[in-house]
């Protein structure tokens, strides 16, 4: 399911979909909390590049993998993909609910 936010089409993510795809090696998550919030819990394999001073190029190379953005709900993760694509990366993919959703399912993170 897409979702036009901004003009640029955000594709939502289960955290089903996302935790199937990192374990198939298929998918790139980047968390873009902040650090003091990443200190706290974070998700596994995760990359970490804070919304705060968010650059996509500074993503590391996808090498063929989905990129998909991820924070506590989804909005900031949203934002991020729309960063993303008005720089010409071709990264359109959240964890639509982010973290919450990502628990709520009963997926595991790290402290």
């Amino acid at each position: 399911m897409a979702e036009n936010v901004g003009g640029a089409p955000v594709q939502d993510l289960t955290p089903e979909e996302v935790a199937r795809g990192l374990s198939q090696g298929r998918i790139v998550l980047v968390d873009v909390r902040e650090p003091n919030e990443t200190a706290v819990e974070r998700f596994p394999e995760a990359v970490e590049a804070p919304l705060s001073s968010f650059d996509p190029a500074a993503v590391p190379d996808p090498d063929g993998r989905q990129v998909v953005f991820a924070c506590r709900s989804g909005k900031r993760s949203t934002t991020a993909a729309r960063i993303a694509q008005s720089q010409g990366f071709p990264y359109n993919a959240h964890l639509a609910g982010g973290l919450l959703a990502w628990k709520a399912a009963g997926l595991p993170t790290e402290s």
